[in-house]
C-alpha cells in the first residue's frame, strides 16, 4: 500500500510521467513511511482546455495543475505527518510543473484495514498475521 493515482494537465510527456512518480514515490516513502514495493502509481494527462478551475480552461489561464488521490490504511498516520505531505507534494509539483494553478488538489483517502487490500488479502489479515 498505498495506491497513488496522479492526474497532470497538459500531453503525455515520458520525461515529466518519470520525474512526478519519483518524486511522489520519495515522499510517500519519507513522509508517510510506506514501503516502496507496495507502492502502486498510475498517472493520466488530461488536455489543457479539458481541465477547468473557476469556469476556465488552464489553456485559457496559462496555467498547469495536478490533481492527486492516494488510498492508505487508516489510523497509519498522523495529521502531522499527512499536513506534512501535502505541504511536501505541493512544493514538489510546483517544481515539476510551470505555472502551477493553486487550485492542484491532493486527496488523501484513509481506507478502513478491513476494505483495503492487495494481492487477495485485506490490510487488517495482514496486521492480524503480523501480530501487531
Amino acid at each position: 500500500m498505498p495506491h497513488i493515482v496522479i492526474h497532470l494537465s497538459g500531453q503525455p510527456d515520458a520525461q515529466l510521467t518519470r520525474r512526478t512518480v519519483d518524486t511522489v514515490t520519495e515522499l510517500t516513502q519519507t513522509v508517510l513511511g510506506k514501503k516502496l514495493p507496495v507502492i502502486a502509481v498510475a498517472v493520466q494527462y488530461i488536455a489543457d482546455d479539458a481541465w477547468f478551475v473557476g469556469g476556465r480552461s488552464l489553456a485559457e489561464l496559462g496555467k498547469s495543475a495536478f490533481h492527486l488521490d492516494i488510498s492508505i490504511t487508516d489510523e497509519t498516520n498522523t495529521k502531522a505527518e499527512k499536513a506534512r505531505y501535502f505541504r511536501e507534494i505541493h512544493a514538489a509539483m510546483a517544481a515539476l510543473r510551470k505555472n502551477l494553478h493553486e487550485v492542484s488538489y491532493v486527496h488523501l483517502i484513509d481506507a478502513r484495514a478491513a476494505a483495503y487490500g492487495y494481492g487477495g488479502l485485506t490490510q487488517e489479515y495482514r496486521h492480524q498475521q503480523a501480530g501487531v
